[in-house]
């Protein structure tokens, strides 16, 4: 009896030792868990606070842009049939439109194989460019796409002209010279128009453009067609015609505005602790 009542207080004394041991680990375990979290949560938040959002301010430029077409002012001097000027301008609505215009005058003298015309006078574009480039900052370069209303008032001459002659059998006839005249002829056309301008020093700009155009008004003599109108090109192709223009042009700035170009992200210095 007394063997069996030490074996029953030894069994006890070691369950109660054994269930205490129990109680104590998840406490432990609790302990590290809650010292894990909490400085992770301390560097979450301090990374946070470390960073912060900037706006950067552009400051764009507004104003008058003026220039010429080279390549009509320089077409004269290894054409001897041409003779051109082209003034170009442009004047900047909003940050991605401008309204746009071309003014100038031609002397162009055709001479195929059966007849000898020239046809001379002025013509003025008015319309529109939208800019699609996207600029860093203090940079003004552009890529465009406009649309143009044009018109022309002009005079044509023929010289000479051949008779069409089937049967050839004696040769081809000579030209008959003559010196017809008609004046106060007009034309108009629209047309669709991209273009690169880009700076090249300070306010000077280079730029070139093709124009895909559509003739909507022609006035002709009453025996004799244009085969040239100034500011359209050619006609003998249809009613549709090309361009192209190579230019050097002034910028005027008039006025500025600040727009808000994007948004930043800053890190802000971290205090030292003591």
């Amino acid at each position: 009896m007394k063997h069996t009542l030490k074996f029953i207080s030894s069994i006890c004394l070691l369950f109660s030792v054994f269930l205490g041991h129990a109680q104590d680990v998840p406490e432990i375990s609790k302990d590290k868990e809650i010292k894990t979290k909490k400085p992770q949560t301390e560097a979450v938040k301090t990374e946070i606070q470390d960073v912060k959002k900037d706006s950067v301010v552009k400051t764009d430029r507004y104003g008058l842009r003026v220039g010429v077409d080279l390549y009509k002012l320089t077409r004269g001097l290894y054409d001897k049939d041409y003779k051109g000027i082209e003034f170009v301008g442009d004047w900047r609505l909003t940050k991605k439109y401008y309204l746009a215009a071309e003014l100038g005058y031609e002397d162009k003298t055709t001479d195929d194989d059966r007849l000898n015309s020239s046809a001379s006078g002025t013509y003025i574009k008015g319309g529109f460019d939208y800019n699609f480039y996207q600029n860093w900052l203090d940079m003004e370069n552009l890529i465009t796409i406009g649309m143009r209303g044009g018109f022309s008032t002009f005079n044509q001459e023929l010289h000479s002209y051949k008779i069409y002659n089937p049967n050839p059998y004696w040769g081809e006839l000579p030209a008959i010279a003559t010196d017809q005249k008609f004046s106060g002829l007009t034309a108009g056309w629209i047309e669709v128009g991209l273009g690169l301008k880009a700076q090249v020093v300070q306010n000077v700009f280079v730029g070139f453009g093709v124009q895909l155009k559509l003739l909507v008004m022609n006035k002709e003599p009453g025996n004799f067609e244009n085969l040239y109108i100034p500011g359209f090109n050619r006609t003998y192709d249809g009613s549709f015609g090309v361009g192209f223009n190579y230019t050097v042009s002034y910028f005027i700035p008039i006025y500025k505005k600040k727009t808000m170009a994007s948004e930043v992200v800053k890190e802000v210095p971290k205090k030292k602790k003591p």
